[in-house]
């Protein structure tokens, strides 16, 4: 084939086929297989379909885009480049997967404008995808009116075979079938080819009945390779189903172009090598220098600068008379995508007394939730079908369901994984909406992968996590957490709080909600059994993570550390010693994150250095709490799995009783 012979078009696939061969050529490292054969697709997409505006990434209408198959982030990087944004430069390219670039090896939203969601763990970029669907769908029809549109945008995503074969991607799909999102359209990457070879290894399920099983709409392009017209037909029948999500399965070539390593393996993760790069060029008819774009074809892409700027000024327009009408609604629109908080919101936060009754910790967040509801209307979300023990329906908020997008309850059903993602995608959507989910600690082991992908990509998800300790009680260790805190813990940038009583909950839920507001997450870890409300907590020591409750006249003699439901039992511990003589500091550390993040002075004044005798007393793992208690300190803990009994009887066998604080703290003191 000779230059002179290929179509814009052709010029402009080659284009992203060819950014992605020299940039893994010279990285010696990446995934050139997906970007040369998603590359027609993903061009058609761009090029006809996708409303967005290079030089405003974060436009509020503009479509999403996902590549869920993220490790083929070349394609993405290229269409960048291409298309005009800034974020992506040639020498960008020329960098990609290096030290400080912004081509790092799998898409991230943090380091790319363009970028929506950082996709790496397959399965994870279509649930996210999910995710912004539902944004766009309850934002329309919250804000939407006959006579105004201002919220019409799809999301658009490319999958590959490993998400289709991720256990994620099933839970997600399955959602967004039962509700119908119409304006979610993927498209299905099949190249049958993976690490381990070509796919019938493994996976030789009908993906395509599968997904029309779950209430897709479902669509064949056979020729991904060539058929242009194929697929963007295909992509204008997607858009005309308006109460399905479509699910189009183009069937490509993976390394398409490659003589010898076009549809294996190895072309899959691993760059072509020099020979293969020169061949490839050669049958491709691409006479152009590593880097080199075709000025036509460049060209071409730019005009996406062009259609952008027009699109957003269409939008502005339809804004500006949206407002005139409709200033009310405008307003609030508009504090949503600008991340305001409202004058005041946190005052309607409860603080309680040593007179009010004892309840649950996950009570106390079901009051906070329904307080929060009444004056943020951009917090939703909702539980993996555990609403009622982990107390999470915001009260006359309605339910989320198809034909009724503007309610605020979301039932999960039992799908802990896309949970977690679509949260995320919610979050990430930038649009000022507040995302929760809702499940039994133990387990975010089934959602971890979403929880650390919260955290890394700042997305801004709250995590309500009840039943936190084996207080949990009769259903027994296998829904009990040990271990679950300290590692949730270990995660970066992942804010979890364990809050004792009412004021801590409420301090819980202020961190959390200006936490999302600044994009980081936060996990709050609630009780199932009854805590007393104590004397000495508050709403403003949960931010610092960890401060005094109870203290001593003078430098004390021992300090107990605790937090949670076992907070109780070191204050009940220090009344007794105290009578006893010995002075004693009491200290609630609900969140070790946010103490960590004090300065010196702070940190000294409530774990002060000269007191080396201290107990930290938490109904879970011993790990991670040495580093607050120090070599002379010891721990109330259970390093065991728990039991099934009575939440009372588990807390009492496991230690977890004043006496057993006491004769631990009067073993330290000698």
């Amino acid at each position: 084939m000779a230059v002179a012979t290929q179509s814009i078009q052709e010029l402009c696939i080659n284009s992203i086929r060819f950014l992605a061969v020299d940039a893994i050529e010279k990285s010696k490292s990446g995934h050139p297989g997906l970007p040369m054969g998603a590359a027609p697709m993903a061009f058609v997409l761009w090029d006809r379909f996708m409303r967005y505006n290079p030089k405003n990434p974060q436009w509020f209408n503009r479509d999403r885009f996902v590549l869920s198959a993220g490790h083929g982030s070349m394609l993405q990087y290229a269409l960048l480049y291409l298309t005009g944004y800034d974020s992506v430069t040639i020498d960008d390219i020329k960098q990609f997967r290096q030290w400080g670039s912004k081509t790092p090896g799998h898409p991230e939203n943090f380091v790319t404008d363009g970028v929506e969601v950082t996709t790496g763990p397959l399965g994870q970029g279509i649930a996210n995808a999910v995710g912004l669907a539902v944004a766009e769908a309850h934002l329309a029809a919250k804000f939407n009116k006959p006579d105004a549109t201002i919220v019409d945008h799809y999301t658009y995503v490319i999958l590959g075979d490993g998400c289709n074969m991720e256990g994620i991607s099933g839970e997600a799909a399955s959602i967004a079938g039962h509700w119908g999102l119409g304006k979610l359209i993927a498209l299905y990457d099949d190249n049958h080819i993976s690490i381990d070879g070509s796919t019938d290894v493994a996976f030789t399920e009908d993906v395509s009945n599968r997904f029309e099983s779950y209430g897709w709409h479902v669509l064949h392009v056979k020729d991904g390779n060539t058929d242009l017209e194929g697929i963007a037909k295909a992509i204008e029948a997607a858009k005309a189903v308006t109460d399905k999500p479509t699910m189009i399965k183009v069937t490509t070539t993976i390394g398409y172009g490659s003589p010898n390593k076009a549809n294996t393996a190895g072309i899959h993760g691993a760059a072509l090598g020099p020979d293969e790069t020169a061949l490839t060029r050669t049958n491709l008819g691409w006479n152009y220098a590593p880097f080199e774009i075709p000025t036509d074809a460049l060209n071409h892409a730019r005009k996406a600068v062009e259609r952008g700027a027009d699109y957003e000024s269409e939008w502005n327009k339809a804004f500006a008379q949206y407002k005139a009408k409709y200033p009310q609604e405008a307003a609030e629109f508009e504090r949503f995508v600008s991340g305001k908080l409202p004058d005041g919101w946190d005052q309607v936060l409860p603080t309680y007394t040593t007179e009010d009754k004892a309840q649950p910790t996950r009570k106390h967040s079901e009051i906070c939730l329904n307080k929060l509801g009444a004056v943020l209307p951009e917090l939703i979300g909702g539980s993996a079908d555990l609403t009622h023990s982990n107390l999470t329906e915001l009260k006359g908020a309605g339910d989320f369901q198809k034909g009724h997008f503007a309610n605020r309850n979301i039932h999960f059903g039992v799908r802990e994984h896309a949970m977690g993602a679509i949260c995320n995608g919610m979050a990430l959507h930038r649009s000022g909406l507040i995302p929760y989910g809702a499940t039994f600690l133990i387990f975010t082991d089934y959602m971890r992968a979403a929880i650390r992908l919260a955290a890394l990509s700042e997305a801004g998800a709250i995590w309500v996590m009840t039943h936190d300790s084996i207080g949990q009680g009769e259903d027994g260790p296998t829904h009990q957490p040990i271990e679950t805190l300290a590692s949730l813990r270990a995660i970066p940038d992942l804010t979890v709080i364990r809050p004792a009583d009412g004021n801590e909950t409420s301090g819980a839920y202020k961190v959390a909600i200006e936490k999302s507001k600044d994009n980081a997450s936060s996990l709050l870890a609630f009780t199932r059994q009854n805590v007393p409300n104590l004397a000495g907590t508050s709403v403003a020591g949960v931010a610092k993570g960890g401060y005094v409750v109870v203290d001593s006249q003078g430098t004390p003699d021992i300090i107990l550390i605790g937090t949670g439901s076992e907070l109780s039992l070191c204050v009940s511990a220090a009344e007794k010693l105290t009578a006893e003589g010995k002075k004693v500091r009491v200290v609630s550390m609900p969140s070790t994150t946010l103490f960590d993040q004090q300065d010196a002075a702070y940190k000294e004044s409530v774990l002060t250095k000269s007191v080396t005798k201290r107990l930290s007393v938490e109904a879970a793992s011993s790990f991670g709490w040495h580093k607050y208690v120090g070599t002379e300190g010891d721990t109330v803990s259970i390093d065991t799995f728990g039991a099934s009994a009575p939440g009372g009887t588990c807390l009492e066998k496991f230690g977890f009783t004043v006496d057993n604080v006491l004769a631990k703290a009067k073993a330290l003191l000698g």
